[in-house]
C-alpha cells in the first residue's frame, strides 16, 4: 500500500535489497524454488563428474553430489543469503521483520539485474573500406 510504501523501514529494506542483489554476482533467482529445473540438473551432473568423486559408489556420489548442488542452489538464491545490513539473519528473516513492523505482507516476486556496458554492442569499423566507399562515392 501507499502507507508501507512511505515508511521508513520498507524504504531501508528496499534500499538495503538493491545494495545485496548488485553485491552479490552469483544471485540469478529469488529463491530455491525460482530455479528451473534443467538449471539444477545441469549443475548435478556437473558435480558427479568432478574428478574427486569418481572413485567414490554411486549412492554416495550421489548424495555428494546434491548436497553440492543444493549448496550452490543457495549460493544462486536471494532469500537464503546472509543479510548484508545485519549478518545475524537472512535476507527472508529481514523481510519477515520488516513486514511484521509495518503490518502488511512484503515480499520479492523477481529482481533484474543490469551490468555497466551490458548489451552495449560497439561498432566496428575498418577504416580502409570506408575510405574506400567515400573516395569510389565521390569519383
Amino acid at each position: 500500500t501507499d502507507f508501507v510504501a512511505a515508511s521508513d523501514a520498507f524504504n531501508q529494506l528496499v534500499s538495503s535489497l538493491g545494495m545485496q542483489i548488485a553485491a552479490s554476482q552469483s544471485v540469478e533467482y529469488v529463491s530455491p524454488e525460482d530455479i528451473p529445473a534443467e538449471v539444477y540438473a545441469r549443475e548435478r551432473e556437473i558435480e558427479m563428474g568432478r574428478e574427486d568423486l569418481k572413485s567414490k559408489p554411486e549412492a554416495i556420489r550421489a548424495k555428494i553430489a546434491e548436497g553440492r548442488t543444493a549448496k550452490l542452489a543457495q549460493e544462486m538464491t536471494l532469500l537464503p543469503q546472509p543479510f548484508l545490513a545485519d549478518q545475524t539473519k537472512t535476507v527472508e528473516q529481514a523481510i519477515k521483520e520488516v513486514s511484521a513492523a509495518v503490518g502488511e505482507k512484503i515480499s520479492v516476486r523477481r529482481f533484474v539485474k543490469y551490468q555497466l556496458g551490458e548489451g552495449i554492442e560497439k561498432k566496428t569499423s575498418n577504416l580502409a573500406e570506408e575510405v574506400a566507399s567515400i573516395a569510389g562515392g565521390s569519383s
